[in-house]
């Protein structure tokens, strides 16, 4: 066993969660008392190798995969944040950021969650021309329940595993899933499904009308659209016990919050039904990940299988392990999750040398690129870019950039990665994270010098950038 103390307080939760116990059914079967399984939830205590034995012989968890992912989620975020202003004159090595988060994890958070309140406070301050009324300065709603999912790895076994166990039952007749899904809401809830919004929300993407007992849908959306929003809605019945235990665990500060998780989470099923886990991985590998034949397949958007192909992180049967994320049209990211060791920013915009920016130039097309970060990983970055319509000529069209990625390693085993020169090192981009915590001095398309770095500036002498690190 290793000597290295493993911190895995959310993995140990999310494994009770999914038996179904209470803390006190789960450390009788772990054989401690409930005091201690408290302690090791909430990462004040490592777990030992007692633990780690029992998780194994009680409840078949393969120990090796409980590494902390979180953890090194958490780093990234503080390693960023370290590098503010605030900080400046405090030198804080890796290494103390390493050891605060492996042993004091918690403060960690506290300290991230204060921090993303002063940037909160000080856009308020910029915008009210310093007279603030005390009413923006605490981290959001949304912002609490992105780094939620950001540090819970994005996977959960019991609504990904209750979503497959729906499409089985469903069976494989060769009904379109949107007539079995409303087949069941009928069958199973004596709930109607009608294609046509109703005239009071005739807009809305999903509609329940309790009166009538009918769910409608946007005549507009695509079908993959309504396959999710109808699998949506049976976890709002079906799964309502599951979501609601989740989301009040988490510990969020405002009910709008747990309200927010908890859409999410619904989401998160609704993707598990249309991409079933087993059969998705499967056909992921035959098919190379080629995101247009999968959609083809499943009937799902390329989001859908974009984000569906960064979960497949099950300890039992892992898929590659890939970043996603969804930039709007401004470059900001409005959806991260990396199973990588890339971990995206979170102030600032994207780093402009990273093709998903490229992708906004050629709609509709997927482009490829070598890139390599600062810390030396090379990754094959695959990106496309998407119009969501809601209407006809005067309605609104979102626009967003998808970017998936892995680390090169796997190139041979996705279609993407076909005729690249990996071997090559002027095959790759020099990427960064953001520009206010990359090092890198030579970047022709920095916006922004790198936070706490002293500047030299040359009256006489003019490069690209007016200034040297």
């Amino acid at each position: 066993m290793t000597t290295t103390k493993l911190f895995i307080g959310p993995k140990i939760r999310a494994i009770r969660l999914d038996s179904g116990l209470t803390q006190a059914k789960f450390g009788q079967a772990l054989g401690i008392s409930t005091s201690y399984l408290n302690q090791l939830e909430n990462n004040q205590r490592h777990a030992s190798a007692t633990v780690l034995m029992a998780l194994a012989q009680s409840f078949n968890v393969d120990i090796r995969t409980l590494s902390d992912n979180e953890s090194e989620r958490i780093l990234a975020d503080l390693m960023e944040v370290a590098r503010d202003g605030l900080f400046e004159g405090l030198d804080l090595s890796n290494r103390e950021l390493k050891l605060a988060t492996a042993n004091t994890p918690n403060l960690v958070r506290a300290l991230l969650n204060l921090h993303k309140s002063n940037q909160n406070l000080k856009q308020h301050l910029a915008m009210s021309d310093g007279k603030s009324g005390g009413t923006h300065t605490q981290i959001t709603p949304y912002e609490e329940v992105r780094d939620y999912y950001h540090y819970e790895g994005n996977y959960f076994n019991d609504l990904d595993r209750a979503g497959e166990a729906l499409t089985q039952s469903l069976g494989d007749d060769a009904l379109p899933l949107t007539d079995k899904l409303s087949r069941y809401l009928l069958q199973t809830h004596s709930i109607k499904t009608n294609i046509g919004g109703p005239a009071n929300h005739p807009k809305a993407l999903r509609y329940f009308d309790a009166k009538t007992n009918t769910l409608h849908l946007n005549p507009y959306s695509s079908p993959a659209t309504h396959i999710f929003q109808i699998a949506h809605h049976i976890a709002l019945i079906e799964m309502a016990e599951q979501i609601e235990r989740r989301a009040k665990s988490a510990g969020f500060q405002s009910q709008s919050a747990v309200d927010i998780c908890k859409i999410g989470l619904a989401n998160y099923f609704a993707g598990s039904v249309i991409l079933p886990y087993s059969k998705f991985l499967e056909s992921a590998r035959l098919l190379r990940y080629d995101l247009e034949l999968l959609s083809d397949e499943f009937n799902a958007s390329l989001e859908q299988v974009c984000h569906r192909l960064s979960t497949l992180q099950k300890p039992e049967q892992k898929g590659i392990p890939f970043f996603f994320a969804r930039v709007d049209q401004a470059g900001n990211i409005t959806k991260r999750h990396s199973a990588t060791k890339l971990q995206f920013a979170q102030y600032g915009s994207a780093c402009p040398l990273w093709n998903v920016h490229q992708a906004f130039e050629v709609p509709g097309r997927i482009i490829r690129q070598l890139a390599q970060t600062p810390d030396g990983e090379k990754y094959l970055c695959v990106a496309t870019a998407t119009a969501v319509r809601s209407g006809g000529f005067r309605d609104p069209v979102r626009r967003y950039a998808l970017a998936l990625g892995c680390e090169t390693k796997y190139l041979s085993h996705i279609v993407y990665g076909d005729d690249l020169s990996p071997d090559r090192e002027d095959s790759f981009e020099p990427i960064g994270i953001s520009c206010r915590i990359c090092e890198r001095k030579n970047c022709h398309q920095r916006a922004l010098p790198p936070l706490r770095h002293d500047l030299a500036v040359d009256q006489n002498r003019r490069d690209i950038l007016p200034y040297r690190l």
